[in-house]
């Protein structure tokens, strides 16, 4: 496992609190676009941008599938699998909505993860800078990284 690792400085302790309290394996901190804002636990380059493509794509649906049936978005999302679960959240902030993905086992369990992503939650809305100027815009490989990335998760050329 890897230690927190983060783009912007001012989501690490809330990233690295988040972690060491809910015991999670796997973390990622992500714009809601898609683009990683920090993460924990990975090993290569090429999980967390699939994983972040997919977390992105997941809570596009979920939310629009909310919007449909409910008339607003779903909120957190969870999956139980045998041995590990999944748990993806959004996190409103002065600089927009990200998601917060995080896998985790028996070493910890759903309530503990709500817990503390409750807690995640206010301490990045307080340590997010306010958003001074336009946003920035995505790498010009982003849709391509993309596209290879989905490509190869699902096994196409």
């Amino acid at each position: 496992m890897t230690g927190v690792a983060v783009t912007e400085a001012w989501a690490e302790a809330p990233l690295r609190q988040f972690v060491e309290e809910a015991r999670v394996e796997l973390a990622l901190l992500l714009h809601a676009s898609g683009q990683v804002l920090g993460q924990h636990g990975f090993v290569k380059r090429m999980d967390v941008m699939t994983a972040c493509a997919l977390a992105a794509g997941i809570n596009a649906t979920a939310a629009e599938l909310g919007r449909m049936l409910d008339g607003k978005p779903f909120g957190a999302l969870h999956y139980a699998g045998q041995a590990k679960q999944l748990f993806l959240g959004p996190v409103e902030t002065k600089r927009g909505t990200f998601l917060l993905f995080c896998v985790f086992d028996s070493g910890s369990s759903l309530g503990i993860v709500q817990l503390y992503f409750g807690e995640f939650r206010h301490a990045l809305a307080a340590a997010a800078p306010a958003n001074d100027g336009p946003s920035t815009p995505l790498n010009e490989h982003f849709e391509g990284e993309l596209n290879r990335n989905l490509a190869a998760l699902f096994g196409r050329p």
